[in-house]
C-alpha cells in the first residue's frame, strides 16, 4: 500500500499559504531537497507530513502544538513570471517590479519552454512575456499558459508592433501591450492594471 489513507498531499498554492512564504523560498527549499516534491502528472504535490517535518525543524523547541499558522493570511505580494530572451530586459523588469511599492515577487525565464515548466510547478498572478523569442514566441506561450491557468493576466512586450500581432494579442485576452523601449512607470502601471484595477 504505497498511499495510506491518512496521506495528505498539498498543491504548490496550498504550500505557499500553509508555510506563509513566497514562491522563491519554496523553489529554493525544493532545489535544496528540504521539501520533497512529488510529480503527479504535470503538477507538483507535496506530502503534508514532509512540510510539517520541515516546519518542526525550524522551531527551536520543536513545538508541534499548532502545525499550521494560527491565522493563515495569503501572501499579498502578487507573483509575476517575466519571460524574455534578453537578460538585460529580464533583469530590468525583475528589479523594477521587485522594488515597486508595494513590491512583487518575481521569477524570470529565458524562453517559453522554461516558463511553462515554472508555471506547471508554481502558480503565478501575472505573466509578462516578450512577443518575439527564439523557438516558442510570446503568442504561442500565451496559448499554452492559458491551458495551465485559464484566467492568467498577460502583458506582452515587444521591440516592434505590427497590426496583426496586436490584434492576435487582443484576441488572446492580454491585459497589457508595451513596446520597447519602455519606461518604468509604464511597466508598473500596466502590471497594476492587469492585476486588479478594473478597466475603465
Amino acid at each position: 500500500m504505497n498511499f495510506p489513507t491518512d496521506e495528505v498531499f498539498l498543491t504548490t498554492e496550498e504550500v505557499l499559504e500553509y508555510l506563509q512564504v513566497n514562491l522563491r523560498t519554496v523553489y529554493r527549499l525544493i532545489k535544496a531537497g528540504k521539501i520533497p516534491a512529488v510529480r503527479v502528472g504535470r503538477q507538483w504535490r507535496f506530502r503534508k507530513r514532509d512540510i510539517d517535518a520541515w516546519l518542526d525543524s525550524q522551531r527551536p523547541r520543536g513545538d508541534r502544538t499548532a502545525a499550521a499558522p494560527a491565522a493563515p493570511v495569503r501572501n499579498t505580494r502578487p507573483r509575476v513570471l517575466v519571460v524574455d530572451d534578453e537578460a538585460s530586459i529580464r533583469d530590468l523588469l525583475e528589479k523594477t517590479l521587485a522594488l515597486a511599492d508595494p513590491p512583487y515577487d518575481v521569477d524570470t525565464a529565458p524562453d517559453g519552454t522554461t516558463a511553462l515548466d515554472r508555471m506547471r510547478a508554481f502558480s503565478y498572478d501575472l505573466l509578462i512575456a516578450d512577443l518575439k523569442m527564439p523557438g516558442m514566441d510570446g503568442l504561442a506561450l500565451i496559448r499554452q499558459a492559458r491551458r495551465i491557468k485559464a484566467d492568467l493576466p498577460v502583458i506582452i512586450i515587444t521591440g516592434f508592433s505590427t497590426e496583426s500581432s496586436a490584434i492576435e494579442a487582443v484576441n488572446l485576452g492580454v491585459a497589457g501591450y508595451l513596446t520597447k523601449p519602455f519606461r518604468v512607470p509604464q511597466v508598473l502601471a500596466a502590471a497594476s492594471k492587469a492585476l486588479g484595477a478594473p478597466a475603465a
